[in-house]
């Protein structure tokens, strides 16, 4: 916002300044009756509260789809535990049959007599060493690889465990965020709502509420000195396109985009027309170097003021959808002059200054 910084007049001399702007006509250029004053007061507090209300959300909504994502790469670990859980389990269980089997074998070859009956029966001191090695080792091989998927299946179980453990903490967190986002996506709505219905009356008695000073965001074009109108859109309505809303073909580049969308100055240039009324609600038109201008119709707010200089990506105003508008969108012309008319393709231009569409 500008703050302006006033000094103590004597009175007589006020009075006669007060004659003299009271006899003033209409400045040259500007619509009748519009206030191009700097915005203050309520209105200029909404279209503020838009704009933060605005990029909470996008970071809201980041921060709901990076915890899902999170979640989601947690649960898939979870289940990968949970199967090797299963795969070990069923060695174990395999590893139990084939020791079985190994016990079965040596009772059915040694007749059912036990361990200890053969070692007191073999015939030689060297056969009962062999047996007894042979069996011990199938035994000790055994037990060993049971032991081995024990401790596997108890890591594996930990794992699990903290894998579920994380997930229910990322689900749990991730349903805050969701009744975050919800949250300000409301107050989003009912902002929105409430700068549309002050353009809205601004537009229907003729007379802009002046500009209303956006904090800019940094920025680093470097790529050139042109930009789009908005940053993040879908194109709808484009040049040249026919239909019973417009009494001749389409003339600009339409952008869908919510209310109160900020809107980009797309080069250097002059602000040479700031109007609230007709067709094209409330508009702003630039003029840039080369004898070209730009056109931003249907907005709900105004951020600069007939005569000022804008750099390119410059927040002018905020999106809406008053005038002739069957919804919320910034209607987005090129011009070889400032009236209507006179209108060229918007994206080859905009093409023609390195900016794709």
């Amino acid at each position: 916002m500008r703050s302006y910084r006033r000094h103590r007049l004597l009175v007589p001399v006020l009075l006669c300044a007060l004659a003299v702007l009271g006899a003033r006509p209409t400045a040259a250029g500007k619509d009748p009756g519009s206030d191009t004053g700097t915005g203050t007061g309520p209105a200029a507090g909404l279209s503020a509260e838009v704009v933060r209300l605005y990029e909470e959300a996008a970071v809201a909504t980041q921060q709901y789809e990076a915890g899902r994502k999170e979640a989601e790469d947690q649960r898939a670990e979870a289940q990968r535990a949970e199967a090797l859980l299963d795969t070990q389990r069923q060695h174990i269980a395999l590893l139990h049959e084939d020791l079985g089997r190994i016990a079965r074998a040596q009772y059915r070859s040694s007749g059912g007599l036990p361990v200890a009956a053969h070692m007191i029966l073999a015939d030689s001191p060297e056969g009962l060493m062999r047996g007894q090695h042979a069996f011990s080792q199938a035994d000790l091989a055994v037990n060993n690889a049971i032991s081995k998927n024990k401790r596997a299946e108890a890591r594996l179980a930990a794992d699990e465990a903290r894998a579920a453990a994380q997930w229910q903490a990322l689900e749990k967190r991730n349903t805050q965020l969701a009744g975050l986002k919800a949250d300000i996506e409301q107050k989003l709505e009912t902002a929105r709502s409430d700068l549309q219905g002050q353009a809205d009356a601004a537009v229907a008695a003729g007379a802009c509420r002046g500009a209303v000073r956006l904090d800019q965001p940094e920025t680093g074009f470097t790529d050139g000195d042109w930009v789009a109108p908005v940053e993040t859109y879908e194109l709808s309505a484009s040049y040249g396109s026919g239909g019973a809303r417009w009494s001749n073909r389409h003339t600009g580049q339409d952008f869908a985009v919510p209310i109160g969308t900020p809107v980009r100055a797309v080069g250097a240039g002059r602000v040479v027309k700031v109007a609230c009324g007709g067709p094209f609600g409330m508009e702003i038109v630039l003029k840039h170097a080369g004898g070209y201008y730009t056109q931003y119709a249907h907005l709900a707010s105004l951020a600069v003021d007939q005569g000022e200089h804008v750099s390119p990506g410059q927040w002018i105003g905020q999106s809406g959808t008053t005038g002739n508008s069957t919804g919320p969108h910034l209607h987005f012309e090129a011009r070889v002059t400032p009236e209507s008319g006179s209108a060229v393709n918007p994206v080859s231009w905009l093409s023609a200054r390195g900016v794709s569409l």
